[in-house]
């Protein structure tokens, strides 16, 4: 049984995992019509596949404003209810978005705009203050990040949030936001095929948390073999950024490959694909807190049996590292 983590230096307690909220945004585009979102969604069945995850411990869920281009925070604030203070709630803000078109628009890394998008995102969660607020763009310049990280300060000693991070893959950025008092964590993408070495270290030696995206890999680690069967998804036109679906109608062969060496692994002691991707995460640091996506009750409750099982061994983690020649 995997037990709870603190949210790095914040001092808040969250579940192993945390449910990633991006999938019930539904349809949104950029302005060039490409998706960015996984296709349709019947937002009943998210709201109960969040009231499923609640019911299984999860504590922790993940949005950002722009998902769906505002419809998953609305999702998620009408899914948590009254139920809102048993949860851990993180956001992020840095997109600009049109709510009536589904259209991304734009970015804003300036100090005065982090006040506007989180009042934007309360409204919508139906909430008066977010756990965890993470600056949304990964590569802004770092002299932003450290204008911003004093302005989420401010935003602490107002108890609008509680605690910020920056959603971002580069180390050297994470550590700008790192030397505020109450920044407690960094979000960055990790899975078995795609290990952070330098972000983990980072995480140990400043003690913040890791939270995980992409830990099932888009879905190639949760069993999907195929492209995206929905136009709307984000996987079925991939941008340069995501790896692993070649050019939208299949899945990349050497993925597949890959990924079928480490089935006998992943795959023991009874656990699903998508359950061993996420113990191969909680193996590899204790400040780990991946979030898988979801779309089902179905998905809820596959992702949340992870936990029963636990992390994998380090034997095992080794092997893996052997299979894949890192």
């Amino acid at each position: 049984m995997e037990t709870n983590r603190t949210l790095g230096r914040s001092g808040i307690d969250v579940s192993p995992l945390g449910f990633g909220c991006w999938a019930i945004g539904g349809e949104w585009q950029d302005l060039s019509g490409r998706p960015l979102g996984w296709g349709k969604v019947d937002d009943e069945e998210s709201v109960r596949a969040v009231h499923r995850a609640l019911d299984l411990g999860v504590t922790f869920f993940d949005t950002a404003d722009t998902y769906g281009a505002g419809h998953s925070e609305r999702v998620l604030g009408r899914a948590l209810g009254k139920r809102r203070a048993d949860v851990v709630v993180a956001t992020k803000w840095g997109n600009l978005f049109d709510e009536q078109t589904r259209t991304l628009n734009g970015q804003d890394a300036s100090d005065t705009y982090v006040r506007e998008a989180l009042t934007a995102s309360l409204a919508r969660l139906g909430t008066d203050y977010v756990d965890l607020y993470q600056f949304h763009l990964s590569d802004a310049h770092p002299a932003h990040g450290a204008r911003l990280r004093d302005a989420c300060e401010e935003l602490v000693r107002e108890g609008l949030i509680r605690a910020y991070a920056w959603s971002t893959d580069d180390p050297a950025r994470a550590a700008v936001f790192a030397e505020g008092e109450h920044c407690a964590a960094v979000q960055h993408a990790l899975n078995v095929m795609q290990d952070a070495p330098e972000m983990l270290a980072l995480c140990e030696e400043l003690g913040l948390a890791s939270v995980n995206r992409s830990p099932l890999a888009m879905g190639l680690l949760a069993g999907k073999r195929q492209g995206p069967q929905d136009t709307g998804d984000i996987r079925s036109r991939p941008p340069a950024w995501l790896q692993g679906f070649g050019d939208g109608t299949t899945a990349d062969p050497e993925w597949l490959t890959r990924i079928d060496a480490l089935k006998e692994i992943l795959t023991s002691d009874g656990r699903t694909l998508a359950q061993g991707a996420l113990a191969w995460i909680w193996a590899r640091s204790p400040r780990t807190v991946p979030i898988p996506g979801f779309r089902s009750v179905a998905q809820a409750e596959q992702n949340a049996g992870a936990m029963e099982k636990g992390p994998l061994t380090a034997d095992q983690l080794t092997e893996i590292d052997r299979i894949l020649e890192r």
